[in-house]
């Protein structure tokens, strides 16, 4: 009787993954992490899903537009998310639409209560925090829509100074390159530290970054300091209502006299005038491109009444507020696109 030789069971991929595509969703920042997957789950540039795997799911069968105009096709339907080490939502545009149809955000709900972690890449943060899968989590945005989250979420607990933040079953991250990185922590966290090396150097990057690492951001500070990086974004995140140099130091798990030396050398001024200066900039961008009054924005601007602010601002500019006064008919630019045009040469007029 002739037996057929038995043949072992195929390994189980160290690290399996799904994947939702929000509606207008980034395409690099789907194509980085599949990538980091692929180029781990295999010898060379083979490419086989033997050491990670993952699927595309859709609740139809109807590609998914990304905001570039690119479309891309599920691998398949809703899967058990138990079979999945992590579900990840990628988001894209903001105002885009509606980002994630009911039956996604349902089967998120349910991942949740299975409890696998999920993931939120890019906007994918505001997915999850809209679906109410984010109370009582950290969650990572990036700079350039911390201001659009806190408006949104004003009961959310937002960063916007690292790269991404794993906060027990929820992971978020805040775009960009910074998608890469966060795949390689979770590669090496499941498959090993030489496969997270080997696909960050493939796709041409160093060493990854951590998740607590600052996220580079278009107001760069002179020298690039990471400390006074940061301590600059929690500036430009606290316009309205300014912190304390105590507490941004408190917040960077520095003394107030580090802080303080730490502008010296790297902006050329001390924290509370590279502040205000910076407070004065965002509003002189407002008097500009806003028909807001000036008493308006002198209070958006974190000053405590009108006549304070017109004497800071004559003080700095050289003019009064109103001199510089919006011409009528010019749109209204968002106020934190403002203070993002104005941060850096802020920072450049310092040094």
């Amino acid at each position: 009787m002739h037996r057929s030789a038995s043949r072992p069971a195929p390994e189980r991929p160290a690290l399996r993954v799904g994947f939702l595509l929000a509606h207008n969703f980034t395409l690099s920042a789907f194509s980085l992490f599949v990538d980091a997957l692929r180029l781990a789950a295999d010898e060379g540039d083979r490419s086989r899903p033997i050491r990670c795997a993952w699927s595309v799911m859709g609740a139809t069968s109807q590609p998914v537009r990304a905001s570039c105009g690119v479309t891309v096709s599920r691998t398949g339907g809703f899967e058990d998310p138990r079979g999945f080490d992590y579900v990840v939502v990628v988001g894209g545009l903001l105002h885009g639409g509606e980002a994630m149809d009911d039956a996604s955000v349902a089967y998120l709900r349910t991942a949740a209560a299975s409890g696998v972690p999920l993931v939120g890449v890019c906007t994918g943060s505001f997915v999850l925090a809209r679906a109410g899968l984010m109370r009582g989590r950290r969650c990572c945005v990036s700079w350039y829509h911390h201001a659009d989250f806190e408006a949104e979420f004003p009961d959310g607990e937002a960063d916007a100074d690292r790269l991404f933040v794993v906060d027990r079953d929820r992971i978020t991250c805040a775009g960009g390159s910074g998608v890469a990185d966060l795949a390689a922590h979770l590669i090496e966290r499941h498959v090993g530290p030489a496969a997270a090396q080997k696909c960050l150097h493939v796709l041409q990057l160093q060493n990854a970054r951590h998740g607590h690492d600052a996220q580079p951001h278009g107001g760069a500070v002179p020298g690039g300091d990471d400390r006074v990086r940061r301590a600059v974004l929690l500036m430009e995140q606290h316009v309205a209502e300014p912190l304390s140099v105590e507490a941004i130091a408190h917040r960077l798990a520095l003394s107030s006299r580090q802080l303080e030396r730490l502008f010296q050398e790297t902006v050329g001024a001390s924290p509370a005038v590279a502040y205000r200066q910076l407070r004065l900039a965002y509003a002189r961008r407002l008097l500009e491109t806003t028909r807001k009054s000036v008493t308006e924005i002198a209070v958006e601007a974190g000053f405590c009444d009108g006549a304070h602010f017109a004497r800071q601002f004559r003080a700095h500019f050289g003019v009064a507020p109103r001199d510089v006064r919006a011409e009528p008919g010019r749109p209204d630019l968002p106020g934190a696109a403002a203070l993002r045009l104005n941060t850096g040469r802020v920072l450049e007029n310092l040094q």
